[in-house]
Parts: structure tokens; sequence; C-alpha cells
């Protein structure tokens, strides 16, 4: 069924897919606010579209999280929809990274999951509705070098979510643990500006519309894991029953 909720919170509403999710949403009349540090981002976002709000939010700083929401729902109403899109994607080997970068990753990844999960879902318990999209990614359920430390947040995220559902499973409000492949965004610039995986490249990089879609055809099926495209559906099932394949794989492609 069609989404009938009136206001949606995105985090990362400054690029990439929070800001194709915020002006589709805007598009079908919802009031939707978004979260980011790029202010230059989100306004180029909010353009053309009146009903797009923004407020300048680290997502890694619990406070300001839960302050930023408390005036949305002032303002907007409460939170029918969340997209939790923010995130950074530095690639690097684990011990060429600096060590505080690692945890910055997590720090947004992760930690701005577990902000915005206190902030927004209690309210969504309490009315017994909503929609709780959580963006994970393949990276977080194959592991593969070169990405250790966006994997190791990515694959707290899925963790947190899949468990965040099985405990709020009869609250009336959907979850969706969404797990891309690549995806054409800004966000995957990061890692290109970086290191770059050749396993990457067995990948098709897709197109944010197609992970947008994929969200709403599960959600609409009650499916909790979001795979947009079967390749992706096939690699977590590789890595679940053939680990050591995958693994194998990677170091040829790699050549480490």
């Amino acid at each position: 069924m069609a989404f009938e909720g009136k206001v949606v919170l995105i985090t990362g509403g400054g690029s990439g897919m929070g800001q194709l999710a915020a002006r589709i949403m805007s598009e079908q009349g919802k009031s939707v606010a978004i979260f980011d540090v790029n202010a230059e981002g989100m306004a180029k976002t909010a353009e053309g579209y009146e009903n797009i709000h923004a407020w300048a939010v680290d997502m890694s700083d619990a406070a300001a999280v839960k302050a930023a929401v408390v005036e949305v729902e002032a303002q907007l109403g409460p939170v029918d929809r969340l997209y939790n899109a923010a995130a950074i994607m530095p690639f690097g080997a684990l011990l060429d990274m600096d060590a505080k970068a690692t945890m910055r990753m997590m720090d947004i990844n992760y930690g701005g999951l577990v902000n915005i999960t206190h902030a927004v879902l209690p309210g969504m318990v309490e009315r017994r509705r909503g929609d709780f999209i959580s963006f994970a990614s393949v990276a977080g359920l194959i592991p593969t070098m070169l990405t250790g430390a966006y994997s190791a947040s990515k694959a707290a995220t899925a963790f947190y979510t899949e468990i965040l559902y099985h405990e709020n499973i009869q609250s009336g409000v959907r979850f969706a643990c969404v797990c891309p492949p690549p995806v054409a965004t800004p966000l995957l610039q990061q890692g290109r500006d970086t290191v770059w995986p050749k396993m990457l490249d067995q990948s098709k990089t897709i197109e944010p519309k197609e992970v947008l879609q994929a969200i709403e055809r599960d959600l609409d099926k009650g499916v909790f894991w979001v795979f947009p495209n079967s390749q992706a559906r096939l690699g977590s099932r590789m890595r679940r029953f053939l680990p050591g394949l995958v693994w194998k794989q990677c170091h040829t492609v790699e050549g480490r």
C-alpha cells in the first residue's frame, strides 16, 4: 500500500540517497525534514521544494540529534517515516587508516543510527505506526579487504537494526534494513577518492532510484532485508554458505 504518513525525516539529506528520497517524498506532498552537516547540500536539496526543511545536525552528537527531532515534531508533527541515510565512506587498509578516522566512521554510520533511533522510534512505538528505514550495505554483510572500517560500521548497523526489529516486531512499526551494492552517489565517490578495492568492480553500480523503489516494494510485502537487486541477494547468500570461496575470490582479485 502507498505510504500515507505526513511527516518524513531523512538523515544525510544533503546529497545522494537522502537528497533523492527527500525530493520524492516532497513531490508526494509530505512534509520533509532533512538532517546533515552539509548546509550547502541541504540548500540544494530543498531548492524549489517548499515543504523540505533543513536542520544542520551532527549525527554523532546524541543531544543535538534529540533536540533537532523535538524541533521537527513541534514544527511539522510526529515523524511517520525515517530514512537513516547519513554516512561517510573513506576506504583503506585497516592499519593504514588513522584510528580516529576509523572511530569517526563508526560514530557517524553506527552511532548516528543509535542516536536517531532513541530520538524517533519511541514515539513511533507509542503511536503504533511508522516506517523505520535503516541503510546498511552489502559491504556490511560481505567483508572484503580495503573496506574494513566502513564494513564494520555497516555490519554494526545491520545487526542493530535486525535486533531492534525483532524486539519491536509487534509494535505496529514497519522496519527495513537496506543492503544495496555500490550505488552511484557522492558517498561512493568518497571511496574512489581514497583507496578503491578491485572487488567492488565485480559488482554492478546501481542508481539511487532503484534502491528507493526496492524499499517501497519490500515494505509493502513486509520484507525486512531489502536487497535492491539479485546480485546483492546472491552475494549475501554466498557469504553465508560459502565464506571461504568469497575470501578466495577476494584474495585473487586484490592480489594480496
